[in-house]
């Protein structure tokens, strides 16, 4: 039982609290999420399982995508809805104002990291400095939203969706859209709707979930091509050899025994084949 599960997570658990509830619910020995959602959050969590682990950090620069709900005029400390208010101020901006201000976060573009989060400073979260009082300012991180979609306007609630690079807060999206409206604003709902080649609409509630659910770690991979392989080639491959081939280099391929079974994933480099991560 190795592969990928797809959860459609409900607000008020913690990531962590799906991988236990999975883990024990299956007696899998094995669990672990590809990227945390905060528990006030729901959508899409893709949970590694046994084996599938090993290739977690493929989808670490995975780009997301979310829709999200901000209210203008309400700012908090967590720049979300979980947070306690800081400053209120009238909104006088027009539904043109606002969809003008949600568009120019498209690009590439540097974002102040919230206080709020289990970013680190000496080894602890920031939520951690936070909650004592003291707010620690790191350093603005390079994003990229890739798409904004699907923007409404109306009382004082906007909400779009976004495909975005990895390590983008929404949450801070929130908070700078109510400064540059020059309001203020926080984010009151959060949704994952897409993750590397996964989308919500293929995932189920916890629940709902079962075995047969299961995607195979090959299947996670489908934009890589295929390459079986000779039984003795196989065995140099699993065994860290390298073999000649004649592919452009820094190609990744999903690679197969002479079985059709899927053995791993191997990197092209200067003409030969060695393995990048086995099952």
């Amino acid at each position: 039982m190795n592969g990928f599960l797809l959860v459609n997570k409900e607000s008020g658990l913690s990531s962590n609290q799906i991988v236990q509830k999975v883990k024990n619910k299956f007696s899998f020995k094995k669990v672990g999420h590809l990227g945390t959602l905060d528990p006030a959050a729901e959508g899409l969590l893709i949970l590694a399982i046994n084996r599938a682990t090993k290739f977690s950090s493929y989808f670490l620069n995975s780009d997301k995508s979310y829709f999200v709900k901000v209210e203008l005029g309400i700012s908090t400390n967590t720049d979300d809805a979980t947070g306690e208010v800081i400053a209120k101020s009238e909104v006088q901006c027009s539904s043109e104002d606002v969809k003008r201000a949600v568009n120019n976060f498209l690009g590439k573009s540097l974002q102040k990291p919230p206080y709020y989060s289990a970013l680190k400073f000496k080894g602890k979260p920031l939520y951690k400095y936070a909650r004592k009082g003291k707010f620690i300012d790191k350093e603005p991180r390079k994003i990229e939203i890739k798409e904004i979609r699907n923007i409404i306007y109306k009382n004082k609630i906007c909400s779009f969706e976004l495909s975005c690079s990895k390590g983008t807060y929404i949450r801070s999206i929130a908070r700078d859209l109510g400064e540059n409206l020059g309001c203020g604003g926080h984010m009151i709902s959060l949704k994952r709707l897409s993750q590397h080649n996964f989308n919500i609409k293929d995932s189920k509630i916890f629940e709902n979930l079962s075995e047969n659910q299961l995607i195979s770690i090959d299947d996670a991979f489908t934009e890589y091509e295929k390459l079986t392989l000779t039984k003795d080639n196989s065995k140099i491959f699993q065994n860290g050899g390298k073999l000649r081939v004649n592919i452009e280099p820094k190609n990744i391929l999903r690679v197969y025994n002479q079985f059709k079974e899927f053995i791993g994933l191997g990197e092209v480099t200067e003409g030969s084949l060695k393995h990048k991560q086995l099952v």
